[in-house]
Parts: structure tokens; C-alpha cells; sequence
């Protein structure tokens, strides 16, 4: 899973600059932690049992649902909430790309039609929605919970100095997009406008 997950995501981010390589590494790790102990060694449950007295009968299930204590049902209603997450964000981010690589090749700017008519980077934007959902809501750890807001730092960093870069090659017109366009999250009443354009609706 470590093999299968890392090399879809540097097939489609596919980083080039140093600032790339380096938020790229931050998910590295946030991977290798999560499946680690997704099919490996419990760490975090192990952990929170042996010093924090959490001896429960339910530690075969995941971290949320042994802290509250629903067991097997509790597992599963986070994992169909987070493939559910997963897959979305997954469809945002592989369609950003689409979006983003047409108008490289017509030197142009993704403003307005699909996915970037309600956010700037969706890209990163399916990227959290499925880090989140695969890492916090399904199987969270201690690694993959504490990453996640590096993570989002890390490439809001990324995000502002790639469009420092923009600005200097088309000035006021992606000047006037960013007053139009919010960066990663959509403006409220745009989440489900979001989610058709993942699938390549337009409307």
C-alpha cells in the first residue's frame, strides 16, 4: 500500500523544485506512518493503552472508535466516511491536474472553467480532502493526525510561491483572479459544485 499510494502521488504531482521535493516528503512520511500502522504495528492504540489506560476490549478497531468506545460499528462508519473523503479528494486532485496540464499546453490560464472557477489550487485542495479522510477519519495515528497541519502549511507555503511566479508571468489578469477566487476552500454553497466539476461537469 506504501508502494501503490506514494507512486500514484508523484505520478500526478510529479515535483520539480526543491519547495516540491520538500512538501512532497512531508506526505512521504505522512504515507510510510499511516500504512505502517494500518497493516502493520498499532503504534498509537499500543501506546495510548499502555500509558494513558486505555484497556478496553475494542482495540481491534481504530483510534476514534476505541476512544469512544462503539467498537466495530464505530470502525466502520469511519471507514466509509473515509473512503468516502478519500475518493473525492482523489477525483478533485487527478481532475485539477487535467485542468492544469490543458492550459499549460495552450499557454494559458486555468481561471474559469471547471475547478479552478471555485478554488486556486485544487490540486492541493483534493489533496487534503483525501489525506484527511484516509489519515483522520478512517485510520488516524498519532503520526498521520499530527502531520496533517504540516502538511496543510506546508503547501499553503508552496501555493504562495508558486503564484508569486504567476503574477510575475500574467500580472493583473491572475492579479484580478486571486480577488475573484479563494485558494484552497470553495466559498460556501460551492462544495457540491465542487465535487460534480471533480467529474469533469462543468455545471
Amino acid at each position: 500500500m506504501i508502494v501503490v499510494a506514494s507512486w500514484l502521488f508523484y505520478r500526478y504531482f510529479a515535483p520539480k523544485t526543491w519547495r516540491e521535493w520538500a512538501s512532497a516528503g512531508v506526505v512521504q512520511a505522512f504515507i510510510i506512518a499511516l500504512y505502517a500502522e494500518m497493516y502493520g504495528f498499532p503504534l498509537t492504540i499500543y501506546l495510548l493503552a499502555r500509558f494513558f489506560g486505555l484497556d478496553r476490549y475494542n482495540l481491534n478497531a481504530n483510534l476514534w472508535s476505541s476512544l469512544i468506545g462503539m467498537g466495530e460499528t464505530g470502525m466502520l462508519i469511519s471507514m466509509l466516511l473515509g473512503y468516502a473523503l478519500l475518493f473525492v479528494g482523489i477525483g478533485i486532485f487527478i481532475q485539477g491536474w487535467r485542468e492544469l496540464y490543458r492550459a499549460q499546453r495552450d499557454n494559458r490560464l486555468a481561471t474559469e472553467d471547471g475547478l479552478y472557477g471555485l478554488v486556486r489550487h485544487p490540486q492541493y485542495t483534493g489533496l487534503f480532502i483525501g489525506l484527511f479522510g484516509e489519515g483522520v477519519v478512517h485510520w488516524p495515528t498519532l503520526f498521520s493526525v499530527g502531520l496533517f497541519p504540516v502538511i496543510v502549511l506546508t503547501y499553503s507555503w508552496l501555493a504562495r510561491s508558486e503564484e508569486k511566479k504567476m503574477l510575475q508571468q500574467f500580472g493583473e489578469e491572475y492579479h484580478a483572479y486571486q480577488r475573484r477566487v479563494p485558494m484552497f476552500i470553495p466559498r460556501p454553497g460551492q462544495w457540491r459544485q465542487l465535487v460534480k466539476r471533480s467529474s469533469g461537469e462543468n455545471s
